[in-house]
């Protein structure tokens, strides 16, 4: 009883992408603040479960918690969105303006919650700057981790640009999944496993996601990586947010839209 069919399914998520375009500024910013912030406490969890067993996987199986905690309280998360609004364009619920207002006010909370979480972060590991990072196991991931996400991919020139926007594309191809997932179940515990197991994928993979990068990125630059903010963005951010569009919007929501339509 617990299951819901596929036809069911895309019409929950056309309903869905209806109602977030009609959200307020205020509700969207605040709740695409709260989805960046939870993001970058379950980045900064897996980092610490990963640097404390050396298992990758150990930090794929952490991180979702984030993401359930996003799709549970009904918050705000582009990446998500990339899927859900444009197929409520093309069944005529809501307009091109609509889905416009709502990616840019939702990204931009996204923005603020994860630079947030970002400098509170830095604060705290680094004890107001009196602790030097690179005697810090996790710091000293995130460092890496931010170069490796920008100067990574720079030195392939071109071919490192599409590498990116080719990783994001696979990335919110699962991340989407994971929030249509949530869908397949009207029973929390239900939801939960079923969000569960797309997240932990894409993470496990070391895809790029655009809504993770806004808090690693910017929190290894605090904590010292030889990274500029222009780098964030030409070399990772724009490219990763393009091929968060378009595996969001063609792989996740139309894909279903087209099969699965009532």
């Amino acid at each position: 009883m617990a299951y819901v069919k596929p036809e069911e399914i895309v019409e929950n998520m056309l309903q869905a992408g209806t109602n977030k375009a009609s959200l307020s500024i205020k509700d969207l910013l605040i709740r695409g603040a709260l989805s960046g912030a939870f993001l970058g406490y379950a980045t900064t969890l897996a980092i610490t479960g990963i640097t404390q067993t050396g298992l990758g996987i150990v930090g794929a199986i952490i991180f979702p918690i984030g993401f359930v905690m996003i799709i549970l309280l009904g918050l705000e998360l582009a990446t998500g969105n990339f899927a859900l609004l444009p197929i409520a364009v093309k069944d005529k619920r809501i307009s091109i303006s609509q889905l416009a207002y709502n990616w840019t006010w939702v990204l931009f909370g996204n923005l603020l919650g994860s630079i947030l979480y970002a400098f509170l972060y830095t604060i705290v590991v680094t004890k107001m700057g009196h602790i030097d990072p690179e005697t810090i196991v996790a710091a000293k991931k995130i460092i890496a981790i931010s170069e490796g996400k920008t100067l990574g991919y720079a030195k392939y020139g071109f071919d490192g640009t599409i590498s990116a926007f080719t990783s994001a594309v696979l990335c919110n191809w699962m991340v989407t999944l994971g929030a249509v997932m949530a869908f397949t179940s009207t029973t929390t515990i239900g939801k939960i496993v079923a969000m569960w197991l797309p997240i932990m994928t894409f993470f496990a993979l070391g895809f790029e996601h655009a809504i993770v990068n806004m808090f690693v990125i910017p929190a290894g630059i605090m904590l010292g990586a030889d990274v500029t903010i222009t780098d964030w963005w030409m070399l990772n951010e724009i490219p990763v947010l393009l091929g968060n569009v378009t595996g969001g919007m063609i792989f996740t929501g139309f894909a279903l839209y087209f099969t699965a339509k009532r």
